[in-house]
């Protein structure tokens, strides 16, 4: 553990990080300091950061700080939820297409170029728009328009083994097809795929503040750092830190993710062993 550690410092101190983002967001009740991120006083617009509320109040004269406290829980929700989906959905059809080939690589990858052919965020905001605003909807969007890279990157990983000498014996000597793909296929597959998700987390969270930003995501009055970005920007000037703090935290989360990603990479790449 401590050559680990002396190897790796970077990739524990992302960890470090993410464990603390992550507790901040299970314990949001605790750490926002006994203020309801919905409730409004009218009497308590607009006010500029204090002691009473660290971050300001918004619009409705909530308090900011707890609504930011608690977007941290919304945004990795749905971030997580995103990258689950996609990872789970392209690395199956991806090791099919790739395994079986044929009509059923055809398929699988005819219909992944069909989406691969459209502006991934323009469809995603169509998707969004036809379903209605709604954290839930804006995942499914997402989900829809991005499982294809981590398919076609299965695939690819798939048939530089499919032909290989051990998996010719495996079908020879009778194994299973769901032994074959969960014995030889998916330990091929999984690494890279699991750095593309963790290196993803960041970026599915930039486009689903996106989204809620142009009105297609999270509705109010939910805690969700694009939403609030949204709700700020008519106040930029006379009340900057309702763009400021929000803009702040997706911007730090975003960079944390990123740089684990980085790390993890550098940890699984097998050219460093």
């Amino acid at each position: 553990m401590k050559s680990f550690a002396k190897k790796n410092p970077a990739f524990l101190l992302f960890c470090f990080c993410i464990l603390l983002i992550v507790l901040v967001a299970v314990f949001a009740p605790f750490l926002s300091g006994g203020h309801d991120p919905a409730e409004g006083i009218l009497a308590n617009a607009l006010q500029k950061p204090s002691g009473e509320h660290l971050f300001g109040t918004d619009k409705l004269g909530r308090d900011l700080f707890a609504r930011v406290i608690y977007g941290t829980r919304t945004s990795l929700t749905a971030a997580f939820s995103v990258v689950v989906i996609i990872f789970l959905a392209g690395t199956i059809l991806g090791t099919l297409a790739g395994y079986f080939g044929g009509a059923v690589d055809m398929v699988i990858m005819r219909f992944s170029d069909m989406m691969v052919s459209f502006p991934g965020m323009v469809l995603a905001i169509a998707i969004a728009g036809m379903l209605g605003a709604s954290i839930q909807n804006a995942v499914f969007a997402i989900s829809a328009v991005s499982w294809t890279k981590y398919a076609r990157l299965a695939r690819s990983l798939v048939l530089k083994i499919r032909h290989q000498d051990y998996v010719a014996a495996a079908i020879v000597t009778g194994s299973k097809t769901p032994y074959i793909l969960t014995k030889y296929m998916l330990p091929n597959v999984l690494p890279t795929l699991v750095v593309t998700g963790a290196t993803d987390i960041g970026s599915m969270m930039l486009e689903l503040a996106g989204l809620s930003f142009l009105g297609f995501g999270a509705k109010a009055p939910m805690p969700e750092w694009g939403l609030m970005l949204n709700e700020g920007r008519a106040y930029m000037s006379s009340a900057p830190w309702l763009m400021i703090f929000p803009g702040l935290a997706i911007f730090l989360v975003v960079v944390i993710f990123n740089l684990f990603g980085d790390s993890l990479r550098d940890i699984l790449d097998p050219r460093d062993e």
